[in-house]
């Protein structure tokens, strides 16, 4: 899932670090610093669980968590995600620095496009945030697949089987993704109600707080 350096063109880099970094701004400016050991869990939650990946042909499929960490985190996921992206490439070259602001696009939207989906239509009941919860899941993986695949066709038409067998890697990631954030969502609203509550609603004045 992760673009290593040399793949993408000069300009998708160069719009793919400008982009991001407006966002992470954005992302930090929203979290309040009460919300700072949860944002720290989900960074390093998502930092192990994507470091371990499956070879698949020229590419690998591992889990994302964007759904997951967008429905915990609300926009702070996108900062969450870059933080994690950015130790990987730094420890383990795992994404290519260049292609940081890319990678971070292709996972962070996802992220906070769950966040607002899971907030709006969690609703109040145990069975509907489990269900919704693993819609978001699972639709973070989609979105994310899918953005890998358009950043790789961006690269030429050499790419193109890449960006297709990418793809399909992902589906049981779907799968897989969609279950755990549902039994994850589920259990959290039984035990702590309280992690679910909307951060995504909160404005930027009350986030420092």
């Amino acid at each position: 899932m992760h673009i290593s350096d040399g793949v993408l063109p000069v300009a998708v880099t160069i719009g793919g670090y400008a982009v991001s970094a407006g966002l992470a701004a954005w992302s930090a400016r929203r979290i309040h610093n009460r919300d700072l050991p949860k944002v720290a869990v989900i960074t390093s939650a998502f930092f192990v669980a994507s470091l371990v990946h499956i070879p698949f042909g020229p590419t690998s499929a591992h889990l994302l968590l964007p759904g997951l960490a967008g429905a915990l985190l609300g926009p702070a996921a996108f900062l969450a995600i870059g933080l994690a992206l950015l130790l990987q490439s730094l420890l383990f070259q795992f994404g290519g620095l260049t292609a940081l602001g890319a990678n971070a696009l292709m996972m962070g939207i996802p992220a906070m496009i769950c966040g607002w989906f899971f907030q709006t239509f969690k609703g109040s009941t145990l069975k509907r945030q489990t269900i919704v919860g693993a819609v978001a899941g699972a639709m973070g993986t989609v979105m994310a697949a899918a953005g890998l695949a358009l950043m790789l066709m961006t690269g030429g038409e050499d790419f193109f089987g890449v960006a297709k067998i990418a793809l399909a890697a992902h589906v049981p990631v779907i799968v897989i993704e969609g279950v755990m954030s549902g039994f994850t969502i589920g259990f959290l609203a039984r035990v702590q109600p309280a992690l679910l509550e909307p951060l995504f609603h909160k404005t930027a004045a009350s986030a420092h707080d």
